[in-house]
This record gives C-alpha cells, sequence and structure tokens, in this order.
C-alpha cells in the first residue's frame, strides 16, 4: 500500500501529499505564469523571425500560413499574460494549448523532410514538459495524445521504414519526457512546500499556533491597501489581571491561559478573518468586509463570554475575563497602526473604568 500511494503521490501530486500540493499549488501556477509569461516573449520572436524569413525561404514557405497563425497567436497571448492574474486557472490552459502549438510545430516542422527521423518533435518531447509544473498526469495525456497524433499523421508522409523508427524513438523519448516532467516537478514543487513551512513558521506565534505581530500587520495592511475594500473592524483583546495571574500562579499557567485562548480564537474565527497574537496577552483580530456595529458587538460579546467558559485558573470556580476595543474601519486609514490607535484607545477607556467588557471607538 506505500508503494502505491507513493506512486499515486508522484503521478497525481507531484511526489507529495494531496494536502501539501492543494496548500502550494497557487504558488506553483504562478511560477508556471511567470516563467511561460517569459517564454511567449520568446516564441512570438521565434515565429516572427521565421515567418519573416519564410517570405524569402522556399523551405519555410511550405509552412508560411503556421507560422503567420502561430506569431498571432503569440502576441495575442503574450498580451493576455500581461492581463491576467498569475495564479489564474485560464492562464494553465492557455498553457497546455501553446505547447500543443508547440508539438504542431514539430510535427510540421518533422513532416518538410519525411525521410529523416523526427528529430524536432522528441525535442519537444523532452524539452517541454521541463517548464510546466501541474499534476504529472495531465502532462501524460498531452505527451499521449501529441505522439498519436504525430504517428498517424506521419503514417502516410513516411516511408514505413523511417515511420518504424520513429514509433520506437517517440515511445521512449515520450516516457523519458514524463519521468524528467515528473523528476523537475517534484523537486520544484518541494521547493515552495519548504518555502511555506519556513514562512509558516516565521508568521506563527510559537505559544498559541495564531499569527505574530509581523504577519497580522503585514496581512491587514495588505488588507487596507485593496482599493476595493473599504470596511471592516478591528479587535484589540487584553486578558483582566493578566499580571496578577501570572505573580499568583506563576508563568506556567500564564502561558497555559495564553495557549488556551489562542485555541478559543483560532476555533472561533474560520471564515478568513486575521487573527493573532500582538504580544504578551495582547491579542488582535481582524474582520473583513463588514463594518456594521451590530456584528462587532455581537462577536466581541461572543469572544468574552467564551473566555470566560472556556479559560479556568487552578483555583476552583475561578475564570479568566477578557476586555476588547473596538475600532470600525470605513476606508479612510491606509496603515494597520492608524485603526490600532483607535481600537487600543477603546480598550484603555474600558480598563480605567472597569464597566463594561467590550467598546467600540467613537
Amino acid at each position: 500500500m506505500k508503494v502505491l500511494r507513493i506512486i499515486r503521490n508522484y503521478f497525481f501530486y507531484c511526489g507529495i501529499e494531496k494536502e501539501e500540493y492543494e496548500a502550494v499549488k497557487k504558488d506553483a501556477y504562478v511560477s508556471n505564469f511567470k516563467v511561460w509569461r517569459i517564454l511567449h516573449c520568446l516564441i512570438t520572436a521565434a515565429f516572427a523571425f521565421l515567418f519573416l524569413n519564410s517570405l524569402f525561404s522556399e523551405l519555410l514557405a511550405q509552412n508560411r500560413m503556421f507560422y503567420m497563425f502561430a506569431l498571432i497567436y503569440s502576441v495575442i497571448i503574450t498580451v493576455v499574460f500581461f492581463i491576467l492574474k498569475p495564479e489564474s486557472f485560464i492562464a494553465q490552459l492557455l498553457i497546455y494549448l501553446s505547447i500543443s502549438m508547440l508539438f504542431l510545430f514539430g510535427v510540421l516542422i518533422t513532416s518538410n523532410k519525411p525521410e529523416l527521423p523526427a528529430t524536432m518533435f522528441i525535442v519537444m518531447l523532452l524539452i517541454t514538459p521541463m517548464f510546466m509544473i501541474d499534476r504529472p498526469y495531465f502532462m501524460g495525456i498531452v505527451l499521449s495524445v501529441a505522439s498519436a497524433v504525430f504517428l498517424v499523421w506521419m503514417y502516410n508522409v513516411k516511408s514505413f521504414t523511417v515511420w518504424q523508427m520513429d514509433l520506437v524513438n517517440i515511445i521512449i523519448f515520450a516516457v523519458i519526457g514524463f519521468f524528467l516532467h515528473i523528476i523537475a516537478n517534484s523537486i520544484r514543487i518541494k521547493e515552495f512546500v519548504l518555502t511555506r513551512k519556513i514562512n509558516i513558521q516565521k508568521d506563527t506565534d510559537d505559544l498559541t499556533g495564531l499569527k505574530n505581530k509581523g504577519a497580522l500587520t503585514r496581512e491587514i495592511n495588505e488588507y487596507l491597501a485593496d482599493e476595493a475594500k473599504d470596511k471592516g473592524i478591528m479587535f484589540v483583546l487584553d486578558i483582566d489581571r493578566f499580571k496578577m495571574i501570572n505573580d499568583t500562579y506563576g508563568h506556567d499557567v500564564g502561558d497555559v491561559v495564553i495557549s488556551r485562548l489562542g485555541k478559543f480564537l483560532g476555533g472561533y474565527f474560520k471564515n478568513g478573518e486575521i487573527v493573532g497574537r500582538f504580544g504578551g496577552d495582547e491579542f488582535l483580530f481582524f474582520v473583513k468586509d463588514t463594518d456594521d456595529a451590530a456584528v462587532a458587538l455581537r462577536i466581541a460579546g461572543d469572544v468574552v463570554k467564551g473566555t470566560a467558559e472556556n479559560i479556568t485558573l487552578p483555583e476552583k470556580d475561578k475564570h479568566v475575563s477578557a476586555s476588547i476595543g473596538i475600532a470600525l474601519y470605513h476606508g479612510a486609514e491606509k496603515n494597520y497602526s492608524e485603526i490600532f490607535k483607535k481600537a487600543d484607545m477603546a480598550l484603555y477607556d474600558l480598563k480605567s473604568k472597569r464597566t463594561e467588557k467590550f467598546k467600540i471607538y467613537e
């Protein structure tokens, strides 16, 4: 079973587990996009050169219409690649379309010299798969279809002896190309996995498993920088009398309190909210796409209630309580610190009066 699982992972998920592949798939798409945007520029230049030379060369003139079509296609796709988003699934499909065009180019070049082996097509079988990161079986299908089309097309074009030679070579090199694709995919995708793990470690608070201050500020600033986003709610939570908890029960208990609060917040916020430990006993969470005060108060009430219900102290019936300052984002602020100051001021006001557990900055 272990061997079958390894084979499955290499054929379907580039040599890693499905969950890992899904986590880094977007990074792979972005990498493909960047590589093929450059390649499309080079392909455009190559077909422009071939088309212009076909006007003066009888040998190249045989494929002049294809060169013209390929040039027009390459120009259009190159422009499209400067418009599409890097993680776009459409970009992936267009890349496969471009790969198919390159295989067709190999077929036409071979048909010009039917007495010779299919060198150009074989080169395409070996090189093209190296520039694509995707589920390997997709490339297996592409290579199989391209090889079948070539062999059927060339059957009536080449002598049977040369065709037989091509048949053997293409089967061998299609298999080699496929396994080169698997190896290259595996190496590159594992680099994405390693980079992701490093980034997660860098952005994760060790005690709670939530985002740390650096990750919080970066992600909130990215959200604020998006001109299409003009609504949000920032919450700043502080554990009540946390110094007393440390002094009375010890720092080990204080760490347990922070850890359990982090676990509770991580379980409560599951819909894309930005949540993490800002430092010490202070937590920050940012809810996107709403600036409704009623929603803010409901969330704050849930968190305060959940904190008291889920986090206890060593003494019987003693629970931890928390206070929350809230600031509504209406699209004006462009840096997290501007909203944070407002939420922090609301929290400070709560701490000084000690009459309520949460308050919206006014």
